[in-house]
């Protein structure tokens, strides 16, 4: 049985490294925002720590916690590598986007 706490882990990481690459989507965009930590940094950051994670626990997770963590890893890899230049990471295009309102 999957734990909770793992997943929780991993979304987190990947919430935060997707907020940092400007997916106006994530929950915690609004906060990195405001606290000025939008930036390619904390993306690599969090995939740093998944790929850590993938390495530790190798072995030691059921398939939803491997599932969860391959996917998360995965998808921050591939945003990573969709912008090299990290062009749309810029932490004051994201705040302008954050105060548009969406039609």
């Amino acid at each position: 049985m999957p734990d909770p706490r793992f997943i929780g882990l991993v979304h987190s990481l990947r919430s935060s490294a997707e907020a940092a690459l400007g997916d106006l989507a994530s929950p915690m965009v609004t906060r990195l925002a405001r606290d000025g930590a939008l930036a390619r940094t904390t993306a690599t950051r969090s995939l740093d720590l998944l790929e850590l994670l993938v390495e530790k626990t190798r072995g030691n997770l059921d398939a939803t916690e491997r599932d969860a963590l391959m996917r998360a890893r995965d998808a921050i890899r591939a945003a990573l590598a969709a912008d090299p230049a990290g062009d749309a990471a810029s932490s004051a295009e994201a705040a302008d986007a954050l105060d548009r309102p969406v039609n």
